[in-house]
């Protein structure tokens, strides 16, 4: 169905917690933001809004505090050939039209122009970094259907779940795969012996035992050389993951964990009380948001030397270890949408059914 220009404009005076949940209903990282008499204002992207979140701006800051200055629109007396050449550079998925009166009087879709996927990247900006694929788990929260194949053979439509996820990769430029196996180990390689996927270069890293989330990075000792990202197998980040590199890269991260902004709305009124239980606030159906961690993450290799040999090792060992010793982790945040949890029936379910639409 194609998007309106109704679904992506949002008043200035919204929150950034309102711009992410229309973000997600529309399936769009871009909107447009208006004044109170609907004339144009600026233009509000996911970047802006994870910027945000970064400074730790609360999330019902109004968008109008976040906007960039440096936006690019189209005018009418603009012909289609410059409006293409400026969406191409910019790579924005739209272009509002604004006319004498600053009213947006057309949008331009990037589908509508371009064949090309606006995600495809340019060569010279691909990453090229290896990726490591934590694949040996028994998927118990998919049982029984795990009980026959392996999580990351777990087909939507005609793809598997770790294919959805290596080709994500692949997109940004990153071949170099290597898959930590245990359950089922022989039918997953066999898998993908069988497929023969030109773009995937793969190197299995056999656990003889179950070694956690993180226990099997150190059998990559002397392998891996370049900084390098680590997914589980059942999770998909629609989200541009070259952004995520960069912020990692930015702050000099050792280690930088992608996070998804969650909400729940509390249905009570919630108190909070002081010194001898005296009210000091009260407020009704309250929205509470969290950072919740996706199980993707950038890492820098000498990392790899801190994981124990042969034990088992979750990477949020290793993450609360670094913390202790007052070294550099990231938070990247990524809407509650563009995380896919598909290692679970209900999110599974889902994601079968959005692939027949």
């Amino acid at each position: 169905m194609k998007t309106t220009i109704e679904q992506i404009c949002i008043q200035k005076s919204s929150s950034i917690r309102h711009a992410l949940k229309q973000m997600d209903e529309i399936n769009r990282k871009l909107l447009i933001v208006l004044n109170e008499d609907d004339s144009f204002f600026s233009l509000l992207s996911i970047g802006d809004i994870q910027r945000a979140i970064i400074r730790n701006l609360p999330l019902n800051t109004h968008v109008s505090e976040i906007v960039r200055q440096d936006i690019t629109v189209a005018h009418p007396e603009d012909n289609l050939e410059k409006i293409k050449e400026r969406m191409k550079i910019r790579r924005n998925e739209f272009m509002p039209v604004i006319d004498s009166k600053n009213q947006v009087i057309e949008v331009i879709f990037w589908e509508d122009l371009f064949e090309e996927k606006r995600s495809a990247l340019p060569e010279d900006k691909k990453l090229n970094l290896p990726v490591v694929i934590m694949a040996g788990g028994r998927g118990a929260r998919l049982a029984p259907l795990t009980n026959v194949w392996p999580k990351p053979l777990i087909p939507i439509n005609k793809k598997t779940i770790i294919e959805d996820i290596m080709d994500q990769f692949v997109g940004v430029g990153c071949n170099e795969f290597y898959l930590s196996v245990n359950y089922k180990a022989e039918v997953i390689q066999q898998y993908f012996d069988n497929l023969n996927n030109p773009f995937y270069t793969i190197t299995y890293i056999r656990e003889e035992k179950p070694l956690g989330t993180a226990g099997s990075l150190y059998l990559l000792k002397d392998k891996i050389h370049s900084t390098f990202f680590v997914s589980n197998c059942d999770i998909l980040i629609e989200e541009d993951l070259t952004s995520i590199y960069e912020y990692h890269k930015t702050n000099q991260n050792e280690i930088t964990i992608v996070a998804a902004i969650k909400s729940f709305l509390i249905p009570y009124g919630a108190i909070e009380t002081g010194e001898r239980g005296q009210l000091k606030s009260i407020q009704e159906k309250p929205e509470l948001s969290f950072k919740i961690n996706t199980g993707m993450y950038i890492l820098e290799p000498d990392l790899i030397q801190e994981i124990p040999e042969n034990e088992f090792f979750h990477i949020t060992t290793l993450i609360e270890k670094l913390h202790q010793e007052n070294r550099k982790i990231g938070v990247f945040p990524v809407s509650e949408g563009s995380w896919k949890d598909i290692g679970n029936w209900e999110e599974y379910l889902l994601q079968l059914k959005n692939r027949h639409v």
